[in-house]
């Protein structure tokens, strides 16, 4: 695949080549329309967003699963994703989708490189929070708070602070 985007066919295709579960192709959709449904939100309130790289980020936001259901599968669907050829913005999305994003000294315990695996880009943080909204073996919306309180009961005080940051940021955007 070239730097260019795929459409959403070829996207879910690519999630089907890479053995992605039925379970999971269907949570990457609804993450993705969620997704779509806040950006043209933010969009109509004058925020500048690129609508594609959204869609196609959060459609394959969790390819990575097609390898590991564990807290790297954001890195390691961004290598596929690389691998692939597609563009630095959807590989960010991926990259950084995982709970709410993770600090240089979390990666460092994770063993991971050393860098800042957090959503920045206002598409990255729009696929972030939609996957938080999104209940992975339902494929419903639920509340952010069951997340917050999912990732708290967990022992992951710090993400859930994370997620909750960026429920506040993207809500106040929504508003404005």
């Amino acid at each position: 695949m070239s730097k260019s985007l795929p459409r959403r066919e070829q996207a879910i295709e690519l999630l089907r080549k890479n053995k992605c579960s039925p379970q999971v192709i269907s949570h990457c959709k609804a993450v993705a329309d969620l997704s779509l449904e806040l950006a043209n939100q933010l969009e109509s309130r004058g925020l500048k967003l690129d609508l594609k790289a959204v869609e196609t980020g959060a459609l394959l936001h969790d390819i990575g699963r097609s390898k590991t259901n564990a807290v790297d599968h954001g890195m390691i669907g961004a290598q596929i994703a690389q691998a692939e050829g597609l563009p630095a913005a959807v590989i960010g999305i991926i990259r950084t989708h995982v709970g709410g994003g993770f600090t240089m000294e979390e990666a460092v315990e994770f063993g991971w490189q050393k860098d800042v695996y957090a959503p920045v880009s206002l598409e990255e943080k729009i696929v972030s929070y939609a996957d938080k909204l999104i209940d992975n073996s339902k494929g419903k919306r639920v509340p952010i708070e069951v997340e917050i309180n999912r990732l708290r009961a967990a022992g992951h005080k710090e993400a859930a602070e994370r997620v909750r940051k960026l429920h506040e940021e993207i809500t106040a955007a929504l508003e404005n």
